[in-house]
C-alpha cells in the first residue's frame, strides 16, 4: 500500500516493491491478514505568500514565458495551464507532456525576438539552463516543482542545480488554482490591454512556426533513405480521426509529430524518458500500449532502431499478451545521435571521421527488423525505401493494431 501511495503521490515515479527469501517462504504469521486502507496522500501546494509574489512577477511581466513539462497530469492540468496562459497572454513552451493543445495559438515560446524576463517553470526537472540564460539578461526564474521534494539523487531525479528566484516545493497542476486566482486579482484594465497586444504577437508567431514546420516537411519529400518529415506527414492523415496516442518520444525523429499533428488530449503523447535514457523506448511503448488497451485507444510507437536492440524481446511480450501496437521503424541504421558527437570530436582533436561509425552504426549486415517482427510473432512489413509505399503500409498496420494484435513497419529514415 505504501508503494501504491508513493507511485501515486506528486511527482510520482516508479517504486520497487522487495520481498524477502523469509517473507516468500515462510508461512504467514495470521491466516487473515489485514489489507490497509488506502488514504491517497494530498499533493502539495504552493505556499500562499510564494504564490502572491509570484503572481505580482508575472502580472508586471512584459514578456513571461511558461515552460511546462511534467505539469498536466489530467485533463485538468491541461484546462489549468491554458487558463494561466491565457489570462497573461503568456506563451507556453512544453515538452514532455501534452500541457497545452499543440495548435493553440499561445503554444511557442513567443517566437524570434521574444526574451522572456519572467519564466515559469512549472514541473520542470531542470532549470539550470532557463537559470543560465535569465541570469544573463536580468530576467527572474521561478520554479513549482514537487521534485524539489525528493532526497534520493542528484542529476537522476533533479537535474543539474539552477538558480531560482522563487522556488516551491508544490505540485504544479495543484498550484496552479491558486496561482491563477492570484493573478486574476492583480490585473487592471491597463495590463489587460498589454496581455491582449502581447497576445496577437505570439499568436502571429505561432502561426509562422507552424506553417514554416509544414513548408520544411516537404525537403525531401520523394529522398530515400525516408526523410522523418515525410514519414511523419503520411501517417497523421490515418490517424487524426481515431483515439490516438504517441506513445514513444519525439526527440529523436526531429520533433516531427509535435509540428505537425495536434495534440488536444494530455495522453496523446507519452513523453520523454527520464535522461535520454536508450533501451527504454520499446518497453516503455508497450507499456503505454497495454494501458491504453482498455480505452480503446490506437497507440503509435515511432521506434529508433538503436533503442529497440538493447531489448527486443519486448516485441514478443507485445505478441504474447496481444497488446496492440503500431510500431514504426525510424531505421536509420545507426546511433546517430552518438555518431554525430564522435564526428564532433573527431574535428575538435584534428583526426578523421573515417573511424567514427566504429560501435555507432547497424550495418554490414542490414537489421531486418521487419523479420525481427516475424520472429517474435508480430505482424511485419518493410523494409521500406520508397516514401511512396508509406500509406498503404501504415493503413495495412493500422487495421491489425484495430483487430488487436501488434504490428511493426520497418522503414529506412534518414538520420534526422
Amino acid at each position: 500500500m505504501r508503494g501504491y501511495k508513493i507511485a501515486m503521490t506528486p511527482p510520482m515515479g516508479p517504486v520497487l516493491i522487495v520481498a524477502s527469501h523469509e517473507t516468500q517462504s515462510q508461512p504467514a504469521p495470521r491466516t487473515n491478514p489485514r489489507i490497509p486502507r488506502l488514504t491517497p496522500t494530498a499533493p502539495p501546494v504552493g505556499e500562499t505568500g510564494a504564490v502572491n509574489e509570484t503572481a505580482q512577477l508575472l502580472v508586471s511581466a512584459e514578456r513571461p514565458l511558461i515552460q511546462a513539462a511534467r505539469a498536466a497530469r489530467t485533463p485538468e492540468g491541461m484546462k489549468l495551464v491554458t487558463e494561466l496562459a491565457e489570462l497573461l497572454q503568456a506563451p507556453v513552451s512544453t515538452s514532455e507532456r501534452v500541457n497545452i493543445a499543440s495548435n493553440h495559438p499561445l503554444t511557442g515560446n513567443g517566437g524570434p525576438g521574444y526574451q522572456p524576463d519572467v519564466i515559469l517553470c512549472l514541473e520542470v526537472g531542470d532549470v539550470s539552463g532557463a537559470s543560465r540564460q535569465a541570469r544573463a539578461r536580468g530576467a527572474k526564474v521561478i520554479s513549482i516543482t514537487a521534485t524539489s521534494l525528493l532526497m534520493k539523487s542528484n542529476l537522476q531525479d533533479q537535474g543539474h542545480y539552477g538558480e531560482a528566484d522563487i522556488e516551491m516545493g508544490a505540485d504544479a497542476q495543484a498550484t496552479l488554482p491558486s496561482l491563477i486566482e492570484a493573478c486574476r486579482k492583480l490585473i487592471t484594465a491597463d495590463r489587460r490591454r498589454a496581455f491582449q497586444d502581447r497576445g496577437a504577437k505570439v499568436a502571429a508567431a505561432h502561426r509562422q512556426a507552424w506553417t514554416r514546420g509544414v513548408e520544411q516537411a516537404q525537403a525531401g519529400w520523394d529522398a530515400s533513405p525516408v526523410s522523418l518529415g515525410r514519414m511523419c506527414a503520411e501517417l497523421w492523415p490515418l490517424i487524426k480521426n481515431e483515439d490516438w496516442s504517441l506513445v514513444s518520444w519525439d526527440g529523436f525523429i526531429g520533433n516531427w509529430p509535435t509540428r505537425l499533428w495536434t495534440f488536444d488530449k494530455h495522453y496523446q503523447y507519452l513523453g520523454a524518458r527520464g535522461a535520454a535514457g536508450i533501451g527504454g523506448g520499446a518497453p516503455s511503448a508497450v507499456g503505454a500500449a497495454l494501458a491504453n488497451k482498455k480505452h480503446g485507444r490506437l497507440s503509435i510507437n515511432i521506434q529508433t532502431d538503436g533503442d529497440l536492440n538493447y531489448g527486443p524481446g519486448v516485441l514478443w511480450t507485445a505478441a504474447h499478451h496481444k497488446i496492440p501496437l503500431l510500431t514504426i521503424m525510424h531505421n536509420n541504421r545507426g546511433y546517430h545521435a552518438e555518431l554525430m558527437l564522435i564526428q564532433q570530436q573527431c574535428g575538435l582533436h584534428n583526426r578523421g571521421e573515417d573511424r567514427a561509425h566504429i560501435g555507432t552504426k547497424l550495418w554490414e549486415p542490414n537489421i531486418n527488423y521487419a523479420k525481427m517482427a516475424e520472429a517474435y510473432g508480430l505482424y511485419g512489413e518493410g523494409p521500406i525505401t520508397d516514401p511512396k509505399d508509406l500509406r498503404a503500409a501504415f493503413q495495412r498496420g493500422i487495421e491489425r493494431v484495430k483487430h488487436g494484435e501488434p504490428a511493426l513497419i520497418d522503414v529506412v529514415t534518414q538520420p534526422r
